[in-house]
């Protein structure tokens, strides 16, 4: 195991890497129960989604342990499963398998770029300013879904948000969380955010927030798996075949763009955290990362459980010491596990509160590489800035690199430096272009 993982070059051990993959569960473990129900919607069997869910974050958790050898995570992705449910099935009046063939798709698609070096490339050719800019908004983006999840910041319609409701028991839920993860770092315990999460689920059982199960064990339910080669419709034709209209090539395109782009921010951010990324802001072995990443998109198509995409919550196991690929296989075999035992997780991973806490200790964090942007220079800095607040007030890790992607193109040729500009910066810079009037383009066409 020790030649394999390489726990003495990376200043790690066994033990470490295990409770990394127990902490990055943790946080991840609400998929488990919030996707189903997204899926669920649109017409997709809430039983056969959460089995789907729970098999495809396992398959390629341990795929990416193994064949990339870093503590990166993989689950259904948040937003994209919106994207399936509400704009694809819903939106375009399509089966909820038709739903599913196109992220089948996309992910083949995105396979390609991998192995043609494509996605890689572009992902070399982002100013290393950006770069830290990406890590840095993500950073805010967790921490914002933390406050959010604890109901700490709340929608106004006045003001966008509030200060939460602190007569709600979900908050001081969150709020003791917060305070013993800070006591478990003062004290210098190992595993704090880990140990966090435990007291919070203490706190929530007596809060009333959530509740011992009922039931321990829930057989598995296939019915989703293969969804894209499902006979659907009145034609009664296999779904994957129905995606050849101009609407869902469309979706299949702006799908694909924000896997890849989501993909690049979290890899580049988890990575600079957990000391992967060189001093050239490159990260070794991305290949194999990106193609795992790929892969799994296809898989959660295939299986109905949407598209399956690396996990930002991945940068808590990294925090609690996660520096090899165990990290991610422990989290998997915790995934599998899940399949068969969904009642007891549902316990923590279904009242947000509880991880709550992890998520906002989680975001300040990432933000350490603030200070290594030069705030002076407008033309770098600009561009980072937008990115770092477009990334949480967007809700979208993919919009807010688009928006610095952007701004950084359109700054430098008004300052007549395209020398700058890497020819690969802008071929995406117009790709998101395109992303961003991709609505007016649908509604043009119908």
């Amino acid at each position: 195991m020790e030649k394999f993982f390489k726990f003495k070059e990376r200043d790690t051990s066994a033990r470490t890497e295990v409770v990394a993959g127990l902490t990055t569960f943790m946080t991840m473990a609400y998929i488990i129960f919030v996707n189903p129900g997204i899926l669920s919607a649109a017409g997709v069997p809430f039983e056969g989604a959460a089995t789907a869910t729970a098999l495809g974050a396992a398959l390629m958790c341990i795929a990416m342990g193994l064949i990339a050898n870093r503590p990166l995570a993989l689950a259904s992705g948040m937003g994209l499963n919106a994207v399936v449910a509400f704009s694809i099935v819903l939106g375009a009046g399509v089966p909820w398998q038709v739903g599913m063939a196109v992220i089948f798709v996309e992910g083949l698609v995105i396979l390609l770029l991998v192995l043609t070096g494509l996605r890689e490339s572009v992902m070399n050719a982002i100013p290393m300013n950006l770069k830290r800019a990406i890590g840095v908004g993500i950073g805010l983006f967790i921490t914002f879904i933390g406050l959010v999840d604890g109901g700490l910041i709340v929608n106004s319609d006045a003001t966008l948000v509030q200060l939460g409701d602190f007569s709600q028991a979900g908050v001081w839920v969150t709020l003791i969380g917060l305070v013993a993860i800070f006591a478990f770092m003062a004290l210098k315990v190992k595993g704090d955010i880990l140990w966090g999460i435990v007291v919070a689920t203490v706190a929530a059982l007596l809060f009333k927030v959530t509740e011992l199960p009922t039931a321990v064990t829930a057989a598995p339910d296939f019915s989703t798996f293969f969804a894209p080669f499902h006979t659907v419709g009145d034609a009664g034709t296999m779904a994957i075949t129905q995606l050849f209209t101009p609407t869902l090539l469309l979706f299949v395109f702006a799908v694909m763009l924000t896997d890849f782009f989501d993909t690049m921010g979290t890899v580049i951010s988890i990575g600079e955290q957990a000391g992967f990324v060189d001093k050239d802001g490159q990260v070794p072995g991305i290949r194999n990362i990106l193609a795992v990443d790929s892969a799994a998109a296809s898989v959660g198509g295939l299986f109905g459980a949407s598209s399956i995409t690396t996990y930002i919550e991945s940068a808590a196991g990294v925090a609690e010491g996660g520096r090899t690929g165990l990290t991610a296989v422990v989290t998997g075999i915790l995934f599998a596990l899940c399949a068969f035992f969904a009642p007891v997780i549902a316990m923590i991973g279904g009242a947000l509160p509880i991880t709550a806490g992890a998520l906002i200790v989680v975001g300040f964090l990432m933000m350490g590489n603030i200070k290594h942007i030069p705030w002076d220079d407008f033309e770098n800095a600009f561009p980072a800035f937008l990115t770092i607040v477009g990334i949480p007030l967007t809700y979208n890790i993919s919009y807010g690199i688009g928006l610095g992607f952007i701004s950084y193109v359109v700054i430098k040729l008004l300052h007549r430096k395209a020398s700058d500009i890497h020819p690969l910066m802008y071929v995406v810079s117009l790709a998101f272009v395109v992303a961003f009037v991709l609505p007016v383009i649908q509604k043009a066409i119908g």
